[in-house]
């Protein structure tokens, strides 16, 4: 179903799209490839919104730095000085994060509106961003496919297609609160990473992949999030052609589970302790699944570069369900 959701300041419409099946509806915006909102039951069959949202387009022009369920591009996280190298060549990027740049620039996909079309069971949002777009290279066509399975599972499929080299990671940017409401730090989180990239004080990665093990990093075995995490987990599986289960997210207190499966070799872990506005630190958790923070700046990083010829893919399954509390 498609309804208006808002105009920009320029006219341009923005229309929100919803989706449901198996229990689940989602909904979508247009602008920035937004999931608005995933209303899902808990253990005693009651529905709640699972995602930090806001009810109006408005929300999200005033408060765009959380990057509330957006879409993020052309690259995810952090790159070092806002610069790269790519077949000898240096490109400058726009820096919107001290030094660095952040989650596509200044005006990433998250601040773009997307055309939209409707596909079986979801929706599939497309968009090219031109030659020089915040200083990336290449002209990029981009498809996002928000889809739901038979068991209300999210699937988010990314592709890209580019004429010219250019670097490419692209993520989901959505806070999760499976209560509903209220701090998640309380919420269980299992990850199947035995590494994690640290990093210096402008959190950009050392280059090192140091080891979890008796550390706060160590999430193997379900605990307590807590907060104080904005960090890259190495996953143990890598980088796969179809998507492998990485994490659970439990809630003890609604028995409400979030699963995560996805191809990629990275999932950034973000306890989200600089919310401010209308939700307050720690009210949801971010698990962006990504290829490693900086990776242009770092050739010993599974590569990010894109070439003509080259279709880009990735894949992340969000899938919900509930446990006996």
């Amino acid at each position: 179903m498609d309804e208006l959701f808002g105009t920009l300041s320029d006219g341009t419409a923005v229309h929100r799209w919803t989706l449901e099946r198996a229990g689940v509806r989602v909904r979508v915006l247009s602008y920035g490839g937004i999931v608005q909102s995933v209303e899902v039951p808990d253990a005693a069959g009651r529905t709640a919104d699972v995602v930090l949202g806001f009810p109006d387009l408005d929300g999200y022009l005033k408060h765009p730095e959380p990057f509330l369920g957006a879409v993020i591009g052309r690259y995810a996280n952090r790159i070092a000085g806002g610069r790269f190298p790519l077949d000898g060549r240096e490109y400058a990027l726009a820096r919107n994060d001290g030094p660095n740049s952040l989650h596509g620039g200044e005006r990433g996909f998250d601040r773009r509106v997307w055309d939209v079309a409707p596909v079986a069971h979801g929706v599939r949002l497309s968009r090219v961003s031109p030659h020089g777009e915040e200083g990336f290279p290449g002209r990029l066509a981009v498809t996002v496919t928000y889809t739901l399975a038979a068991s209300g599972a999210l699937r988010i499929a990314y592709e890209a297609v580019t004429d010219a080299p250019t670097i490419v990671n692209p993520t989901h940017h959505g806070y999760w609160n499976l209560s509903g409401s209220g701090d998640a730090g309380g919420h269980e989180l299992r990850l199947a990473a035995s590494r994690y990239t640290p990093v210096d004080a402008d959190l950009i990665p050392t280059g090192a992949l140091e080891d979890v093990s008796g550390s706060r990093f160590d999430f193997r075995t379900a605990r307590p999030v807590g907060s104080g995490y904005d960090h890259n987990f190495v996953l143990d599986k890598g980088v796969t052609g179809t998507a492998e289960e990485v994490a659970e997210l439990y809630d003890p207190g609604s028995g409400r589970t979030l699963t995560v499966a996805t191809t990629e070799p990275g999932l950034q872990l973000y306890t989200a302790d600089h919310l401010s506005g209308p939700f307050l630190p720690g009210a949801g958790i971010a698990l962006e699944t990504q290829h490693f923070p900086d990776s242009p700046n770092r050739p010993e990083f599974p590569s990010t570069v894109l070439r003509p010829g080259e279709v880009f893919r990735s894949e992340t399954v969000y899938g919900f369900g509930t446990r006996d509390r």
